[in-house]
């Protein structure tokens, strides 16, 4: 089936965007928080982002300019009408009413013409046993109360329309009947499966050594955790990337709040390391979270940038930030637990042109979840057997 000439625009154009960035799948993906195959797909016209702050990313990251950003808005705006269309079922047929032809001669105990018509009978009351239609009755009408009930049936659906997997945006409690609240004036998105410096993670998984897939590069983490119904062990690295939608009309970012909605006693499950001692050169500036305190607060905390001849740190930066389409800002926040099971999320309040609100950070519209790790074996893969072992620096045997 060819594919959609929408598709095929915004796809020449990310085609045109990674080609003039050079860098590989992988390497842009990783920037996009995608997978490279899935950035391959967005190239292809295999599929289309669902998020809007995706196509922002894309062209920030490719250095496009104003007229390039508004180009691809606008083509993937069409493209995702596009994917919508679609994937949405096609209208069920309403069979048209036959001619009315001369019928029988009406029984004198039919129904009056004078009297209700039968398709304005109320859909709502409870269903009563149908009669027969008496030999009399025109066939139009019986064709017509069945155009209503499938009538009624498509009102119902087309009104409310499945929502994305996107961050949703609340609506204020105060919106009048009948109007919608103002959309952001700012667009975010997450990723919630980072490893430090890249490659250095723990997850802590239900399974025995045997069952357990070898460790993924960092960009398919998302899908091997997913598999393995892994669980962040210890740690959590969150990134928030957030954009203004307006290049002068700058957002106020005012506070970060952790909001803990669960504890429970660490999972009794096995610990998988993917890595074995590497690590990044830079840490980056951060937000550390300390979910075992009763009250957990993002607390800003330094970076150490050692790539040099010398360690340099990289200061922290406490709120208030400010962005717009041409200066977005990445917010990075490192959740530890020890003690405890935890089911969390964030809330960043926001003020732009008079408005306020808050925004809810969620895992695709789930809380975040780490789990500590103590006592628990702990495993990494030996690349040259092709297996899990015994972390030798966990201090357990066998």
């Amino acid at each position: 089936m060819p594919k959609d000439a929408a598709v095929e625009e915004f796809a020449a154009l990310v085609r045109a965007l990674k080609a003039r960035d050079g860098r590989s799948y992988e390497a842009l993906g990783r920037r996009l928080s995608v997978s490279a195959s899935t950035l391959h797909r967005y190239c292809s016209g295999a599929t289309v982002p669902e998020e809007s702050a995706v196509v922002d990313r894309l062209a920030l990251l490719c250095g496009a300019d104003e007229e390039e950003r508004r180009a691809l808005e606008a083509a993937w705006t069409e493209a995702d009408r596009a994917r919508r269309r679609a994937a949405s079922p096609a209208p069920t047929p309403v069979p048209a009413a036959p001619e009315p032809g001369p019928g029988p001669v009406p029984d004198p105990s039919g129904p009056d013409p004078s009297g209700p018509d039968p398709s304005a009978e109320d859909l709502s009351a409870p269903e009563a046993p149908r009669a027969r239609p008496r030999r009399g009755a025109p066939v139009a009408l019986l064709a017509a109360a069945v155009a209503l009930v499938v009538l009624a049936l498509a009102a119902a659906l087309l009104g409310h329309p499945t929502r994305t997997a996107s961050a949703p945006d609340p609506a204020p409690a105060s919106t009048a009947p009948g109007r919608t609240a103002a959309p952001l004036p700012f667009t975010w998105s997450i990723d919630s499966q980072l490893w430090e410096g890249g490659c250095g993670h723990t997850y802590l998984v239900d399974r025995a050594p045997r069952a357990v897939a070898p460790p993924p590069v960092a960009a398919d983490s998302g899908a091997w955790a997913g598999t393995h119904g892994a669980v962040h062990g210890g740690e959590a690295l969150v990134r928030i990337t957030v954009q203004g939608r307006s290049p002068s009309d700058a957002v106020v970012l005012h506070a970060l709040h952790v909001r803990v909605v669960d504890r429970a006693t660490p999972l009794p499950w096995n610990a998988y390391r993917m890595d074995n001692g590497c690590g990044g050169a830079v840490t980056p500036r951060h937000f550390a979270v300390d979910l075992d305190r009763p009250r957990p607060l993002a607390r800003p905390v330094d970076g150490l940038d050692a790539s040099g001849a010398e360690v340099r740190k990289i200061p922290a930066v406490s709120f208030p930030y400010k962005v717009t389409s041409f200066d977005p800002e990445e917010l990075l926040v490192s959740a530890r637990a020890a003690g405890c099971d935890c089911r969390w999320y964030l809330e960043l309040e926001w003020s732009a042109g008079g408005r306020t609100g808050t925004v809810l950070i969620t895992d695709g519209g789930k809380p975040f979840r780490t789990s500590g790790t103590r006592e628990r074996p702990a495993y990494v893969h030996d690349s040259v057997a092709g297996r899990w072992i015994t972390d030798p620096d966990s201090g357990q045997t066998g």
